[in-house]
C-alpha cells in the first residue's frame, strides 16, 4: 500500500508541476497585461497622454545610459591608451656611419654626445625616447 500511495504522491506532483508551468505568464503576456492595467487606470481620454509622457521618460533614460556609457568608454580609453612616445626626428639626410645618425639624433633630443660610446648614446636615446 505504502508503494502505491508513494507512486500516487510522484503523480500527482508531476500534475501540479504541469498545470503550474501551463499558467506561466511569459513577457507579451504582462505587456497585454500591463496595457489592459493602464486603460482601465487611466481611460481612454488621458491614456495618450500618459504614453507620451512614458514615452518621454523611456528616451530620457536611454539619452542618460547612453551619456553614462560614452563617458565610462571615455575614461577607459584614456587609461588603456598606450604611452605615444616622441620618436624624435625623422633622418631627412643620408649620414655616413651609425656614429654620425646617433649623434643627430641625441644633438635633436638634446642629449650632449660628447665624449660617449655608442652603446652609451643609444641608452641615453632610448631612455629619453620612453619618458
Amino acid at each position: 500500500m505504502e508503494i502505491f500511495n508513494s507512486r500516487r504522491r510522484q503523480v500527482q506532483d508531476q500534475i501540479m508541476s504541469m498545470v503550474i508551468l501551463q499558467m506561466a505568464i511569459g513577457g507579451t503576456e504582462w505587456i497585454i497585461i500591463a496595457l489592459m492595467g493602464l486603460f482601465l487606470l487611466f481611460g481612454s481620454k488621458k491614456l495618450p497622454a500618459v504614453s507620451r509622457t512614458l514615452g518621454k521618460a523611456v528616451w530620457e533614460y536611454e539619452k542618460a545610459r547612453e551619456l553614462f556609457r560614452t563617458e565610462i568608454e571615455n575614461a577607459t580609453r584614456i587609461t588603456e591608451e598606450p604611452k605615444k612616445y616622441f620618436m624624435g626626428p625623422k633622418i631627412t639626410a643620408p649620414v655616413s656611419s651609425e656614429r654620425e645618425k646617433l649623434e643627430y639624433i641625441a644633438s635633436s633630443l638634446g642629449i650632449d654626445h660628447l665624449g660617449k660610446t655608442d652603446e652609451e648614446l643609444r641608452l641615453l636615446i632610448s631612455n629619453r625616447m620612453q619618458g
